[in-house]
């Protein structure tokens, strides 16, 4: 079954209330795809059942007594006299440039929402009122299209994850990494997440300028691109002498299935030693994840935590135990960098804490959190951050990302000239080279071509 088909499906069994752990916003493609996107009802290990509840926020403001508003500010041990008075003194003295622009009872209560909600500054923590949230469903059903890439925030900033393969973004130059600062002339400054996707999206054949600052360069980028229909690639696979390489790009709906006939091809090479690619490889389904890891892991072992702020209600997902081969340090190396984010840095951490392989390349983006969907009343809905997961061995995955075990970097105009030194030293490694890990000084040699 396609992503589309599951997601028609869930939307007419949804029952109020969707669990999603989103890889990074939206995908700016012709799908869109959630690190540890939870459908349906409730699976085993990886799902959390929860009853179907109407959030009653708005409630609170609309229709209640002064007697009911002390109860509610008392019951949240919040003193809301003030929000109350500013509310008024906004009635009273607020000088309007024409008498449209007075505002409803509603869209008040939106704003102070939308207020609420960034004051806890996590950029995937967002409110959708009821016109973006219609908007939001269909963009996630996958019916749109867009330039390929995924974009995520980072200090602040939108900062591109990865340009997927032989996408409109990636045959523009845009690298992971890449800060947008402008869409079409409009600054990125203070926007939000989705802003920045929704400006970025649109229909195919039309044309979108991203202005981009890139580490080394002394001036911004204009990277025009024009925008169109995406084929999400899952799984590529080449070999190199002994050594079978699978690149995987997304953990869509079929990428466990992808990945099993690329095992199958390797079992049948007659290679010795496996790369395993996730480079550029921004996350996708959770279950895929750990569908993945139970190939290279024995049953029972950790695959990740999921830590909720709740801690009764902590999740530990295992290994299923589909192991096809002995993994280890020496005959197996996972490829990260900056664009590997979510259920990828799920798959490589656990690979690295269990030491099913070595990973080589640049630390990974760190996005390690998951959203629950909450559809209320008014037709708007929140997506909020509910749990944040931890590799094996308990490393939060959020902010700081993966460390790999060697170091190696690969310069932007490495990546334009098509040049990857990041896979050749996994290849002289599994050939038993010595491969050290780079300084900031190897780095800085390379930008500056010494």
């Amino acid at each position: 079954m396609s992503f589309s088909q599951k997601w028609e499906t869930h939307k007419q069994n949804k029952t109020g209330r969707r669990w999603l752990g989103l890889a990074l916003a939206l995908l700016l493609a012709t799908g869109a795809f959630f690190s540890g996107l939870q459908l349906g009802q409730a699976k085993a290990d990886n799902m959390i059942s929860v009853k179907n509840q109407t959030a009653s926020l708005l409630g609170s403001f609309f229709g209640f007594s002064a007697s009911d508003k002390a109860g509610v500010a008392k019951k949240h041990e919040a003193d809301m006299t003030e929000f109350w008075e500013v509310w008024n003194l906004l009635d009273k003295k607020f000088a309007r440039a024409t008498s449209g622009d007075k505002l409803t009872p509603e869209e008040k209560i939106q704003g102070a929402i939308e207020g609420l909600v960034k004051a806890y500054k996590d950029p995937y923590t967002v409110y959708f009122p009821p016109a973006e949230a219609e908007e939001f469903d269909e963009n996630i059903s996958g019916n749109f299209s867009g330039v390929g890439m995924e974009v995520g925030m980072r200090d602040g900033v939108v900062t591109v994850i990865a340009p997927l393969p032989d996408t409109p973004a990636e045959k523009a130059g845009v690298l992971p990494g890449d800060v947008i600062v402008k869409i079409d002339d409009q600054s990125t400054e203070g926007m939000s997440l989705d802003e920045a996707v929704k400006l970025i999206r649109g229909e195919k054949g039309t044309k979108v300028v991203l202005q981009v600052y890139r580490k080394g360069e002394t001036e911004f980028i204009d990277i025009p691109i024009i925008r169109d229909n995406i084929d999400i690639p899952t799984v590529k696979t080449e070999q190199v002498d002994d050594v079978f390489i699978i690149s995987l790009y997304s953990f869509n709906a079929v990428a466990e299935n992808k990945v099993r006939e690329a095992f199958k091809e390797y079992l049948n090479s007659g290679a010795k030693k496996l790369i395993f690619d996730l480079r550029g490889n921004p996350g996708g389904f959770l279950q895929g994840a750990v569908g993945i890891a139970s190939y290279f892991l024995p049953a029972g072992k950790v695959v990740v935590k999921e830590s909720f702020s709740d801690s009764s209600k902590d999740q530990v997902l295992r290994s299923r135990g589909n192991r096809i081969g002995n993994f280890n340090p020496k005959n197996t190396v996972v490829l990260i960098d900056g664009g590997s984010a979510s259920a990828s840095e799920i798959l490589a951490g656990a690979l690295q804490d269990h030491k099913a392989a070595t990973l080589i390349g640049t630390k990974s983006f760190g996005k390690g959190s998951v959203q629950e969907l909450v559809e209320l009343e008014d037709g708007s809905s929140l997506k909020v951050t509910i749990a944040r997961w931890l590799t094996p061995n308990g490393t939060s995955i959020s902010k700081t990302g993966l460390t790999p075990d060697i170091i190696i970097n690969r310069t932007p105009q490495q990546r334009l000239a098509g040049e990857d030194p990041q896979k050749e030293a996994a290849i002289r490694f599994l050939h038993g080279e010595k491969v050290e890990s780079e300084t900031l000084e190897d780095k800085l040699n390379k930008t500056s071509g010494e």
